[in-house]
């Protein structure tokens, strides 16, 4: 059943991509990925009808150590909801990265549990969602426990950053007005001292530079840097 379940999300897939007419709860972090995965979900003409996020458990805990979310800066999530115009659906993260072979099978007290009640709890209030948008670009780990968590609720998974060349993505989403800024970096050659609170722009080139040198994911997709966006086309 899990099989069937499967394809047929990887076909409605295929199919809303080219229709483009799906309603999706778009998964936010607060980053840039997230923002951007949602302008891509409505250039495909899909419709962004609520947001949903999942934050830590204590307030007064800004990073969760997880392989899945993006927690830094979660307090300003509220914002964006309320910039959009959307209903925002939160929930504080109560499971642990429990099973961490790469293709997930459902375990309880995981985190990726969390996501799943959150997204169930969408979609018994918003009956009409059929996909989620999420910001994964090259993640095995994350994109495969969003599909799992959207095959068990007969939703689609969008994911349309996936694979995509990090440095030209990067120079897209400048491009197409995402203003973000870091505020988190953990990788050689960025200093806290001196680069947290840079805008996105302006590091794109000593980010490209840090690639020829060292090999880093120009997006921070191996957790080079975490970005908040202050502002995109999305807001109003």
């Amino acid at each position: 059943a899990s099989l069937n379940s499967y394809a047929r999300t990887c076909q409605l897939s295929a199919e809303g991509i080219i229709a483009g007419r799906m309603k999706v709860v778009g998964l936010v972090s607060g980053g840039k990925d997230s923002c951007y995965a949602m302008m891509r979900c409505i250039d495909y003409g899909h419709q962004i009808v609520a947001l949903a996020n999942l934050l830590p458990a204590e307030d007064s805990v800004d990073e969760l150590d997880s392989y899945m979310y993006q927690t830094v800066g979660h307090q300003i999530i509220v914002t964006y909801a309320q910039c959009m115009g959307l209903p925002l659906f939160r929930r504080r993260i109560q499971g642990t990265p429990r099973y961490q072979e790469l293709k997930y099978i459902g375990t309880q007290g995981d985190e990726v549990e969390d996501l799943l009640i959150l997204l169930s709890e969408v979609k018994r209030q918003i009956p009409s969602i059929e996909g989620v948008s999420s910001g994964a670009i090259a993640s095995d780990y994350q994109r495969l426990r969003v599909e799992n968590v959207c095959s068990r609720l007969g939703l689609v998974s969008l994911a349309f950053l996936w694979k995509q060349e990090q440095g030209l993505l990067l120079q897209e989403m400048i491009e197409k007005g995402i203003e973000a800024i870091l505020v988190k970096v953990a990788a050689i050659g960025l200093d806290p001292n001196k680069h947290l609170g840079s805008d996105l722009a302006t590091m794109q080139p000593y980010l490209l530079h840090l690639k020829e040198l060292y090999g880093i994911n120009v997006c921070g997709e191996g957790g080079e840097y975490e970005t908040l966006t202050l502002d995109c086309p999305l807001f109003k």
